[in-house]
């Protein structure tokens, strides 16, 4: 079976319903769709339309709330670049950078954290509800800044997707929202089917909100994040086809697929020395261009593209990691074409919720 054949299989075992009913439990009836969306093998637009084959716009709002989500985070990337990793609107009232080893060593003595943490770094994955949980223990008890937490989970997630994660932690730590998310002991047993007690978790919310910070969280480290991008192969081109750039963001086997053209998937090095990803999830992503037919990967500054200038079309996806790429850069395949955010996800939602209905019929 074929990747997108396999995508697809996944796509249409979702039950919106279900979803909305049980996503923030550890063992919810999640998609598990994150890693392909965001790296561009399929589109929020693609998998809203064949959910909605199934349900009707009303039933199938809240897993389309949930794309609404990533597309606002999206926008906001897009149209604000690198402010995404300065704080938002409030500054955090950080008392420490670094990020915590008891979390880094999954040693907080929270069993689902520690559990989370090493699956995360064997797998590549972890639950949203539980990434919110981590976040929280470090921006809001450890009382740690948000941004390095937040490339040392980036780093490791197979969906990492630099929008979401970073105003993710954002919302989170309270610069990016009108108030920090706090959880306790009793919220984690709920969702995630445990029975912990005598945590430092394990008292009421007022009590977890103006509590110090525990001596298990205090020792840190200042996280060193490596590469290791592969070397690049000599490139096989043909200076009279177009050349297709792809990215780690942009993966879709079905972008031009009938045209006649060089297909190179650009990894640049500038850019994952600034944002390090780890070895699972670089090899994640080569696996999965595989799909894309004749595709050739260059570890190498896009300018360096031998002969580059010899192209006559250049084509790439428009994105804020190629806004420097020559030629034609097309539009994104947005969910909501059109709308784009003029201040909270409240007030983009308003916005989109009239269009639901023109998705089934578009």
């Amino acid at each position: 079976m074929n990747l997108l054949s396999d995508i697809k299989q996944k796509i249409d075992r979702i039950d919106p319903i279900a979803y909305g009913k049980t996503r923030n439990y550890l063992s919810g009836a999640v998609s598990r769709l994150s890693a392909y969306i965001s790296r561009g093998v399929i589109s929020p637009i693609y998998v809203a339309k064949h959910i909605l084959q199934r349900y009707s716009p009303d039933q199938a709002r809240p897993f389309l709330y949930q794309l609404a989500w990533r597309e606002y985070f999206q926008k906001i990337w897009y149209r604000h670049g690198n402010k995404i990793f300065t704080d938002w609107y409030h500054v955090q009232q950080a008392e420490r950078s670094g990020i915590s080893n008891a979390v880094l060593q999954a040693a907080t003595g929270i069993e689902v954290l520690d559990n989370a943490i090493v699956s995360l770094y064997t797998t590549g994955y972890m639950h949203n509800h539980v990434r919110m949980y981590v976040a929280s223990l470090l921006c809001n008890i450890g009382r740690y800044h948000w941004l390095m937490p937040a490339r040392w989970m980036y780093y490791h997630l197979l969906d990492g997707d630099l929008a979401s994660n970073m105003l993710s932690w954002q919302w989170i730590a309270g610069t990016f929202s009108h108030k920090k998310y706090y959880f306790n002991q009793d919220n984690v047993n709920h969702y995630c089917n445990s029975h912990q007690r005598g945590t430092f978790l394990d008292k009421s919310y007022g009590e977890i909100s103006e509590m110090p910070c525990p001596e298990l969280l205090k020792e840190s480290s200042l996280l060193p994040l490596k590469n290791n991008l592969p070397n690049s192969s000599t490139l096989q081109l043909d200076y009279s086809r177009p050349l297709l750039l792809y990215t780690s963001y942009h993966l879709n086997p079905n972008w031009h697929a009938d045209e006649e053209a060089n297909r190179v998937l650009v990894l640049e090095p500038g850019h994952f020395e600034n944002f390090p990803i780890s070895e699972n999830v670089l090899n994640f992503i080569i696996q999965t261009a595989k799909a894309i037919s004749g595709l050739q990967i260059f570890c190498g500054e896009v300018p360096n593209i031998p002969d580059i200038k010899r192209f006559k079309k250049i084509i790439s996806i428009e994105h804020p990691l190629t806004r420097h790429f020559p030629g034609i850069k097309e539009e994104p395949e947005w969910l909501f074409p059109g709308v784009y955010p003029k201040g909270s996800f409240s007030s983009f939602w308003k916005l989109c919720q009239p269009l639901l209905s023109t998705l089934k019929t578009s």
